[in-house]
């Protein structure tokens, strides 16, 4: 069996990271899902941005709890990579899905100034889009956010992102599945063996670390590169 290709922060390579052109695009290359990253605003909207602040990925600055919604799409989210872009939701995100039928891989970040909130309206929003009851996967780095998911729904599943030195640790209960990095499955190839758990493996671009994958029976495969990762599965 093929692996599950996943899009890291959609097509990426190709278009600027979290927004929704990086997204059609991951959809029309034939990407069976895609990741996401999300953070809470100010005023409780949760939003598409990989890291802690906003200078990165935009012509903005400060950090994404510190703004409001509003203050945060004032932003160009997509001139740094290629084109103008603006500020993606994970709502709009789940409208896409909905659309397409693609599944959402969304991870939380942490530390985050709002702690459990974070969870708490992924799973709303996840309800709203009728994607609550298996239809979409949680990530993260945190045990503590992977259990306060499973404490609030036993029908998500979950993935701990681990990289590797903490891919030594046991995996908790509350992940259904294992998340090591290619790194680590390129120095521990055993590791899916020892899992004991479906393999969720980030992030394989080269096409000898998505053959790796596959002959290791890697189940999903987030990927910067869903077209070409596509055509090297054949």
């Amino acid at each position: 069996m093929q692996p599950f290709l996943v899009a890291h922060r959609g097509a990426s390579a190709d278009r600027p990271e979290h927004t929704l052109a990086a997204y059609e695009l991951a959809v029309e290359q034939g990407a069976d899902g895609v990741e996401c990253d999300v953070r809470l605003t100010r005023d409780g909207h949760l939003v598409c941005v990989h890291d802690r602040t906003v200078s990165r990925t935009s012509d903005g600055r400060g950090s994404v709890g510190d703004l409001t919604l509003a203050e945060l799409a004032e932003f160009d989210y997509g001139s740094w990579h290629s084109r103008p872009a603006p500020l993606l939701t994970l709502r709009a995100l789940l409208e896409l899905v909905a659309d397409t039928g693609v599944r959402l891989f969304a991870e939380t970040k942490h530390p985050a100034r709002h702690g459990s909130r974070v969870e708490e309206r992924l799973l709303a929003e996840l309800g709203e889009f009728g994607l609550a009851d298996g239809k979409a996967t949680v990530l993260s780095f945190s045990g503590t956010a992977l259990r306060r998911i499973a404490a609030q729904s036993v029908h998500v599943p979950t993935v701990l992102l681990t990289d590797q030195v903490t891919a030594r640790r046991p995996l908790p209960r509350t992940a259904t599945i294992a998340g090591p990095s290619v790194t680590t499955l390129r120095t521990d190839p055993d590791y899916v063996r020892r899992a004991g758990r479906e393999i969720y493996a980030w992030t394989a671009d080269e096409p000898a670390d998505i053959a790796l994958c596959a002959r290791l029976g890697v189940r999903y495969l987030a990927t910067n590169v869903p077209g070409k990762a596509r055509e090297a599965l054949g």
